[in-house]
């Protein structure tokens, strides 16, 4: 059995992240929209804090880590797609 290049694994992370946004929040737009590296927040998906929350929500419940409100790094986390799966990618337990 061959390993997935890093790769094709930050896209298949990337794809299941923006469906599970899209499914949180029931967002009337499709996974394969929400660009890698629009910001999430305000402009470009247009996420206000009530969804980040429900976002940092769903992602602790799917990878195993808590995503915490006073965590002085969440603008930089939740600045797009690639940032908040290249966090997942360093803290998931599952």
């Amino acid at each position: 059995m061959t390993q997935a290049s890093p790769a094709s694994a930050d896209a298949a992370l990337h794809r299941e992240v923006a469906e599970l946004i899209v499914a949180a929040l029931n967002l009337e737009t499709s996974a394969d929209e929400i660009e890698t590296d629009a910001p999430l927040y305000g402009e470009g998906l247009g996420l206000d804090s009530i969804d980040i929350l429900e976002v940092a929500l769903v992602v602790s419940k799917r990878y195993g880590f808590s995503l915490r409100a006073d965590n002085e790094d969440n603008l930089r986390i939740f600045s797009s797609l690639r940032s908040l799966c290249d966090h997942i990618a360093a803290n998931r337990t599952q």
